[in-house]
């Protein structure tokens, strides 16, 4: 057999027929390599998805909340003095921002030696409690804070004006003081005032304290307890729309001295989110990476051991005429044969498993189709890779040591 006669018809006619030579040795190899470019798939895809997981977590919360407070400035002992105050209109000047979805002006209160109970009546032999703390806001505070009610209701701008004695309890604050409905129209008691429960706070998604305090409105704190300025303004806005939030909020509040105004809101883009997302993909990477070598390996090793078997055939074929570059041809082929067809099955299989587990998980599923097409191409390029090795050991096999059986 000459050069000439044995073309790539021959070449592409005797890959296949040595690969289906041995169909359940077959099976096995492109077992590994689809597990590996499964596991690929499923590992970057996985990490997509959860990084876009992440992603809106991350938007939901942290990049849509921003925090205004007033500017402070150091004494001469060392303690900390607010250089404005926030004016009490503050959610409706907020609120005609753009950007900004709601907004809730609070105040942390000092109930000094009041006590807060459920009780009028106080056992000087009981064993003291910690106290709930006490927070004032705004009627605006669940719509600013993400918050739900378990029950009852929030305060609304009339309780506020009219300084009415109600109050919120959050869920912690409830548990503590043993209330637990509100259609029996409890009360609580600070110092010797009693102070009506309208309702139950069951969750927040920021300032996760006020869980654990007792709510009153800013009208009512004022009146009763001498409030005299908010201490911070809680502001749900829109995605992207923190920078716009600190050029225009320090004049909305405070037109003449804009700079004693401070607002503590999120970038466009967030490092935390960025920097958790990257260390999952990392690690992902790392295991497809693995993953990848395992099937990459078991190729190399069945490419090598069909060298070893089919010593004979190698020999004769050389003693009909055939080259060094023509055997190890037929064996590179086969083993990219070999690769691209765990690579096509191992992409079909990894996508259907990131689809199910997030169907499974109710994400939504985020899967770069240049990455199926990709990892199905990879599956070619480890058989090309893999079959390197044994193609060229058995090239430089000679024609009568391979005819005896030897290596």
């Amino acid at each position: 057999m000459s050069r000439n006669q044995f073309g790539m018809r021959d070449l592409v006619r005797e890959a296949g027929h040595g690969i289906g030579a041995r169909p359940g040795k077959l099976a096995l190899t492109i077992l590994g390599t689809v597990l590996g470019i499964a596991a690929l798939v499923v590992t970057i895809g996985m990490a997509q998805t959860g990084g876009g997981q992440i992603a809106r977590q991350f938007d939901a919360v942290a990049a849509t909340q921003a925090v205004i407070q007033p500017g402070t400035t150091e004494g001469a002992d060392g303690s900390s003095r607010s250089r404005a105050a926030l004016p009490w209109d503050t959610p409706e000047r907020l609120g005609r921002l753009n950007g900004v979805e709601a907004a809730a002006l609070l105040a942390d209160l000092d109930a000094g030696d009041r006590r807060i109970t459920s009780v009028p009546l106080i056992d000087p032999a009981a064993a003291a409690q910690v106290q709930p703390a006490l927070v004032a806001s705004s009627p605006e505070l669940l719509e600013a804070l993400r918050g739900t009610l378990t029950t009852g209701r929030m305060f609304d701008s009339g309780h506020d004006a009219r300084a009415d004695r109600v109050v919120v309890l959050g869920a912690g604050a409830a548990q503590r003081l043993g209330v637990n409905r509100v259609d029996s129209q409890p009360s609580i008691f600070i110092g010797e005032e009693a102070y009506t429960v309208i309702g139950i706070v069951g969750d927040v998604a920021r300032r996760r304290d006020v869980l654990d305090a007792v709510v009153l409105p800013l009208g009512t704190a004022r009146a009763d307890l001498g409030l005299a300025s908010a201490t911070e303004a809680q502001v749900k806005i829109a995605v992207g729309a923190g920078p716009l939030l600190v050029e225009q909020a320090p004049l909305a509040l405070s037109p003449n001295t804009p700079e004693n105004i401070t607002v503590q809101a999120p970038a466009l883009g967030n490092r935390l989110r960025e920097s958790v997302q990257g260390d999952i993909n990392a690690v992902f990477l790392a295991l497809g990476a693995v993953a990848l070598l395992v099937g990459g390996l078991g190729i190399a090793n069945v490419t090598l051991l069909g060298v070893i078997e089919r010593v004979g055939e190698i020999g004769l074929r050389r003693a009909l005429g055939a080259t060094r570059r023509q055997i190890a041809a037929q064996f590179v082929v086969e083993s990219v044969t070999i690769g691209l067809l765990g690579g096509l099955l191992g992409a079909a299989v990894g996508s259907f498993a990131v689809v199910a587990i997030s169907v499974v998980q109710e994400w939504t599923p985020i899967l770069d189709l240049r990455l199926v097409g990709g990892s199905a191409l990879l599956g070619g390029v480890i058989g090309l890779v893999a079959g390197a090795y044994p193609a060229l050991k058995a090239a430089s096999l000679e024609p009568v040591t391979a005819l005896r059986g030897g290596l």
